[in-house]
């Protein structure tokens, strides 16, 4: 009996000799993951907890490149803002250190339009991409070039807009839907300006420009291969007996505000994103995206280029 039960002790030794072991080679593969982790990294380098989880939602490759760099706090700011993208971190710390006023969600918008740099800045433009169609970017970046017309082009019914007007088949159905609309809640809706080529719009800014000076026309109108008239996808829209100058009082400028969006047109230079456009505000100005991207423009609250720059170029992602 005693043979058998100093047995069972030695089993017991050993079955809690086991055991043990086994928590302590638990303990030192967790204590080897955590200081192999990107959270023991972030935190050795001087991040805290908090500032540790923002870090983490970042790409293994991203990552990599923070821990490569001092602490910087303001790296953690920027990439909490919605629109954030990694690539253009270095512009947002650069605009950020002369300009340590502005908001993080401002100065990641303004870099990701590029509109740290200045206007029509070559070191900036880029040829756009017509491929895009009803989803290309033509702005003080974005250029088409003198040859290019848009394919469907037709001439808009006098019933829809004045003389000499035009655009895009697509546009032009999206608008006819649009007009019906207003006309059924009492609105009256022309177009008063439509696709314009290179010659067209070469002309409109030089007359712009040698009435008031290069720097006024810059900021009311596309130097030539710069509008977006070019493209067929806009259209300034105002009322009859309105002009330009005082559509923003008329009820269907306000109108077209709630509810162009539901056919695929978005204001184009917003008020108050004269910083991020290029151009004053224009309440006659709308461009075709599309219902789906016009609808999601509206409910975020954002520019084209504002959206063109996350969700198409970046496509999204961070």
């Amino acid at each position: 009996m005693k043979k058998k039960r100093r047995i069972k002790k030695q089993v017991y030794f050993v079955l809690a000799f086991i055991v043990i072991l086994i928590i302590g080679i638990n303990a030192i593969i967790r204590h080897i993951n955590y200081i192999n982790s990107y959270e023991y990294k972030f935190e050795k380098i001087g991040y805290s907890e908090s500032e540790v989880k923002t870090l983490l939602k970042l790409t293994d490759k991203q990552k990599d490149k923070i821990l490569d760099r001092k602490y910087n706090a303001n790296i953690v700011s920027f990439a909490k803002q919605k629109y954030f993208i990694f690539k253009n971190l270095d512009r947002y710390i650069a605009y950020r250190k002369d300009n340590k006023s502005e908001k993080y969600a401002k100065i990641v918008s303004l870099v990701n339009v590029n509109a740290d740099y200045d206007w029509y800045d070559e070191e900036a433009i880029k040829d756009t991409d017509t491929s895009l169609k009803e989803l290309m970017i033509v702005n003080k970046f974005y250029h088409l070039t003198e040859n290019y017309t848009p394919d469907n082009l037709e001439d808009i019914s006098t019933t829809f807009a004045y003389d000499d007007n035009s655009a895009t088949k697509e546009v032009i159905e999206a608008f006819k839907k649009m007009w019906q609309s207003a006309k059924s809640d009492d609105m009256n809706l022309i177009v008063t300006s439509s696709y314009r080529d290179y010659a067209s719009q070469e002309k409109l800014w030089d007359s712009y420009a040698n009435k008031n000076g290069e720097e006024w026309a810059d900021s009311f109108a596309a130097r030539p291969g710069y509008s977006e008239h070019q493209t067929g996808l806009a259209l300034d829209i105002v009322t009859y007996n309105s002009t330009m100058d005082n559509f923003d009082d008329s009820p269907e400028a306000k109108w077209l505000k709630e509810n162009a969006y539901k056919y695929g047109f978005i204001l184009r230079y917003p008020k108050g994103k004269e910083d991020l456009t290029g151009y004053d505000y224009e309440p006659w100005h709308y461009r075709y995206v599309g219902v789906d991207v016009a609808k999601q423009i509206h409910e975020e609250d954002i520019t084209y280029e504002e959206y063109y720059a996350y969700y198409i170029e970046n496509k999204g992602t961070k």
